[in-house]
């Protein structure tokens, strides 16, 4: 009875851990939960679609000659006008982010166009990558990074935070590895 209360309690800890990531970062970033839950479910329907993530990768991005897919994780890039919800992609040669919507931009009076906003770092280019929470909350946790160029990406709203900081630092720790060898 005690092996089973212990297994209850665990898997409620990891339940609770699970609501909690989801509540402070997708559903707080997002304008309000309905916007959160219509956009987590047209990401779905988009991945299953075009045969997931490592298809959609190949489709959105240019494939690198020995490029491999190492994980990908639902966020939002905070940029000036706000958080853009997309999909931020790992592999073995860079981290690529884009939006799961098409956003608007007039480049003339009256000319209106539409694209997917991207973001795409070569490993090599990366100076830091920092982990970072809210001082007035420190549940709302960002991933910061920095380019050797100067460029600031701050990536936020993950439901898997530590996962995902954990491949990153991975993929980085791999790519130095590849680098030393040649």
């Amino acid at each position: 009875m005690g092996t089973l209360c212990n297994a209850l309690n665990r898997c409620a800890r990891k339940a609770e851990a699970l609501v909690d990531d989801f509540w402070n970062h997708p559903v707080r970033v997002s304008p309000s939960i309905t916007d959160a839950a219509v956009a987590r479910i047209a990401q779905g329907t988009k991945l299953l679609a075009e045969g997931g993530h490592d298809r959609l990768f190949r489709q959105t991005f240019q494939i690198l000659p020995g490029e491999k897919l190492l994980h990908s994780y639902v966020c939002y890039l905070s940029t000036s006008s706000g958080p853009v919800i997309g999909t931020l992609y790992i592999s073995n040669k860079r981290i690529a982010f884009c939006s799961d919507y098409p956003l608007c931009y007039y480049d003339a009076p009256g000319y209106q166009h539409w694209m997917y906003y991207k973001v795409v770092i070569e490993l090599d280019k990366l100076a830091t990558v920092d982990p970072s929470a809210n001082r007035l909350n420190p549940s709302e946790k960002y991933i910061h990074m920095i380019t050797r160029d100067g460029y600031e990406f701050w990536f936020m709203g993950f439901i898997s935070y530590d996962k995902a900081l954990k491949s990153i630092n991975e993929a980085l720790q791999h790519s130095c590895r590849t680098l030393s060898l040649f």
